[in-house]
């Protein structure tokens, strides 16, 4: 099996540090698994929301204000975000092509610098993670909410307004020509394999592996409501020194002087124990970070293809939103697209 990924197409890194990497990954032992039952298959028509919804909370980047986000049925292609701040700019498009930077969350951007929607990932995770295909979202901010439970407000306000199929339209599927593998710093990578037989799910094999007491962790799941609704309530993590470091000398900087962050709604990560409450226990052992890193990281940047859904199997080690991000405009640049037969 390893000898067969080392062979996929390697779009950035070295070949030698590829076999090392997924010999390491390799080793790490499946905590938990998470797959569809039996008979469950992907739908064939594109879908929207039942009914408009809203959800509020605090800024994430401004604690002081309330930041709210509104979701509304959209008969178009995909996602689509409006800033209602900004009347003369057009909706940003949930697309690949609009990020403008990677470096701490995604952000989206189209048009005026100010047209940009920050940390879009705990949102646009669900186009993937509930089958959501088309919607719009309407806010008068930059900053989105902030939740003590991942994005399961979003999640439950979603499903409780219903998704809705589209009978006159095809659900396109699209999948890689070919096992492609890109290569990130620390020996971090992305494989993404085509779908066999028509097998229209996307499935991920998650692994990190962290100098703190989230150490190794590894997931195995097929993305579908309910898998992603387990694994999106768990919270964004930070090791004990970087929420030090935000608690004191960080006030200096605006940028984390304003965050929303408690010891409620983030996980703290000392070297050998946490700071606060770990959630998500299975068999006593918590997997918060790691269902964080793949459904509400990894999910959101494969969201990012434009139209339609991704189908096949994706294994992500050590990864992060940089490399997420430059898998999902590798898919673009190197033409590794395309639609799966209607059968």
């Amino acid at each position: 099996m390893l000898d067969s990924y080392a062979q996929s197409r390697l779009l950035t890194g070295d070949p030698e540090d590829l076999r090392a990497s997924l010999a390491a990954w390799h080793e790490i032992p499946v905590d938990m698994t998470y797959f569809a039952p039996a008979g469950w298959t992907p739908p064939r028509h594109p879908t929207t929301i039942g009914k408009p919804f809203y959800v509020s909370g605090r800024g994430t980047y401004e604690c002081q204000s309330c930041s709210t986000l509104h979701f509304e049925p959209y008969a178009g292609d995909g996602w689509w975000i409006d800033r209602t701040d900004h009347r003369e700019q057009l909706p940003i498009q949930v697309s690949v092509r609009n990020v403008w930077d990677t470096k701490r969350s995604i952000v989206l951007r189209s048009g005026s610098a100010h047209n940009y929607l920050r940390m879009v990932e705990h949102v646009v995770a669900l186009r993937l993670g509930l089958g959501l295909d088309s919607v719009m979202v309407r806010t008068n901010s930059g900053d989105p909410p902030l939740f003590d439970v991942g994005s399961l407000p979003i999640i439950d306000k979603a499903m409780r307004a219903g998704l809705v199929e589209n009978v006159d339209r095809k659900l396109v599927y699209w999948t890689v020509k070919e096992p492609v593998v890109l290569m990130g710093h620390h020996g971090s990578f992305l494989l993404l394999l085509p779908a066999e037989n028509g097998d229209r799910r996307l499935r991920i094999d998650c692994a990190v592996d962290f100098p703190t007491a989230i150490g190794q962790q590894r997931i195995q799941f097929d993305v579908f409501p309910e898998a992603f609704s387990h694994g999106a309530q768990a919270r964004t993590n930070c090791s004990r020194l970087e929420w030090w470091f935000v608690r004191t000398a960080g006030k200096l900087f605006a940028d984390l002087r304003n965050l929303g962050y408690t010891d409620e709604n983030i996980l703290i990560a000392g070297r050998r124990e946490y700071a606060n409450e770990a959630k998500l226990l299975h068999e006593g052992k918590s997997l918060e970070a790691v269902w964080h890193r793949a459904t509400l990281d990894l999910v959101a940047a494969l969201s990012l293809v434009e139209t339609g859904r991704l189908a096949g199997r994706v294994i992500s080690y050590k990864a992060g939103h940089a490399l997420d991000v430059r898998l999902t405009t590798y898919l673009y640049l190197h033409d590794l697209l395309e639609p799966m037969p209607d059968c």
